[in-house]
C-alpha cells in the first residue's frame, strides 16, 4: 500500500492528512509552520508534531510514507522551498514536493479545473486558473504592503480604527480599543501605540478573534473593519477574475482560510461585493480546506 502525506503549513496552524490512494487514514494539527512567519525552529517543531499526530491516528510510522506534498506561503522563493524540503526530509522519507499555499488551495477547490481561490488566513492572496490553463494572482505581497483582508490586516486596521474612534470621541471609552489593549496583555492606550509601532511588528493577527467577538456583539467600529476586509478580498478576487475570465460566463470562486471560516460577515460582504461586479460569479459556499489539496497533489506526484 502506497502512503501519501499532505501538509498545509500556515502562519497560525499546521494541518496534515495521511492517506492511501483513496482514503484519508489520519489527521494532525499543530501550531504554525510557515518558515517566514515563525522561523525555522518553530516550523520544525510544528511539522514534527502534526506528522506524529497523523501517524498515530493512522496507526502508521513516518517511515512508511512514500510521497509528501507541503503547501506554504513563500514557497516560490528557492531559499524557503529548499529549507522546507530539508525539514520535511528529516521527518519522512520518499518524494517531497513543496508548493505555494495557493496551489494546494486551488487543487482542493477545483482539482485541475478552472476557478479563483481567495485565501484569507494570517495573510491573504487571490489565485486562479482559467480553462486554457493560464494562471494569475493578486495580493499576497506581505504584511507591510499587502495581504488585504487577512487576519493581520484586520488586526492592524482595527488598532487604527480604535485609535481614530478615540480621537473622534474626545477621549471617551472605545470598547474596541479597551479590548485590543487586553488582547495584547497591555494596560494603557500608550502601551498599545508603542506595541503597534514596534520593530519587529507585534502579532496583529492575534487581534482578529477580539475584533470578531465585538463585531458579533454589535460593535460598530469592529463591524466596519470586517466589512472593509470583505470588500478588500472581493477586490482581489475581481482582479484575478478580470484577468482570467474577461468575457461573460460562469466564474467559479471559492474561499479558504480562518478569516472566511470564522466570520459570516466577511463571507457575506465578499459575496455581495463580487456579485455586484460580476453577476456570473458562482461561489462555493463552503470554506475550503487546503490540506485536502496537498494530499491530492501528493497522490498525483510532481508535475512532469
Amino acid at each position: 500500500m502506497v502512503i501519501f502525506l499532505g501538509i498545509d503549513g500556515g502562519g497560525s496552524k499546521t494541518s496534515c492528512l495521511i492517506g492511501d490512494e483513496t482514503e484519508v487514514l489520519g489527521t494532525g494539527t499543530a501550531a504554525g509552520s510557515n518558515v517566514i512567519r515563525v522561523g525555522e525552529a518553530q516550523a520544525r517543531e510544528s511539522l514534527a508534531s502534526a506528522i506524529r499526530q497523523a501517524c498515530t491516528v493512522a496507526n502508521l510510522k513516518p517511515a512508511q510514507i512514500n510521497r509528501t506534498c507541503v503547501g506554504l506561503a513563500g514557497a516560490a522563493r528557492p531559499e524557503i522551498g529548499d529549507l522546507a524540503r530539508q525539514i520535511i526530509s528529516e521527518l519522512v522519507p520518499g518524494e517531497i514536493q513543496v508548493v505555494g499555499d495557493m496551489v494546494i488551495a486551488l487543487e482542493a477547490a477545483f482539482g485541475s479545473g478552472p476557478g479563483v481561490i481567495v485565501i484569507a488566513g494570517t495573510g491573504s492572496i487571490a489565485y486562479g486558473r482559467n480553462r486554457e490553463g493560464q494562471i494569475a494572482r493578486a495580493g499576497g505581497w506581505g504584511f507591510a504592503i499587502s495581504d488585504e483582508g487577512s487576519g493581520h490586516w484586520i488586526g492592524r486596521a482595527a488598532a487604527a480604527a480604535a485609535l481614530r474612534a478615540w480621537d473622534e470621541n474626545n477621549g471617551e471609552t472605545v470598547p474596541l480599543l479597551d479590548s485590543l489593549i487586553k488582547s495584547w496583555r497591555l494596560e494603557t492606550r500608550e502601551q498599545l501605540v508603542l506595541a503597534a509601532n514596534a520593530t519587529p511588528s507585534r502579532d496583529f493577527a492575534a487581534l482578529f478573534p477580539t475584533v470578531l467577538a465585538l463585531a458579533d456583539s454589535g460593535d460598530r467600529v469592529s463591524g466596519d473593519v470586517l466589512n472593509q476586509a470583505g470588500g478588500q478580498l472581493a477586490n482581489l478576487a475581481g482582479i484575478v477574475g478580470r484577468r482570467l475570465f474577461p468575457d461573460s460566463g460562469a466564474v467559479p470562486v471559492a474561499m479558504s482560510g480562518g478569516v472566511f471560516g470564522r466570520s459570516a460577515l466577511v463571507r457575506q460582504v465578499f459575496y455581495n461585493s463580487l456579485r455586484s461586479e460580476r453577476p456570473d460569479v458562482v461561489l462555493n459556499p463552503n470554506v475550503i480546506e487546503p490540506v485536502r489539496g496537498a494530499l491530492e497533489l501528493a497522490r498525483k506526484g510532481p508535475a512532469k
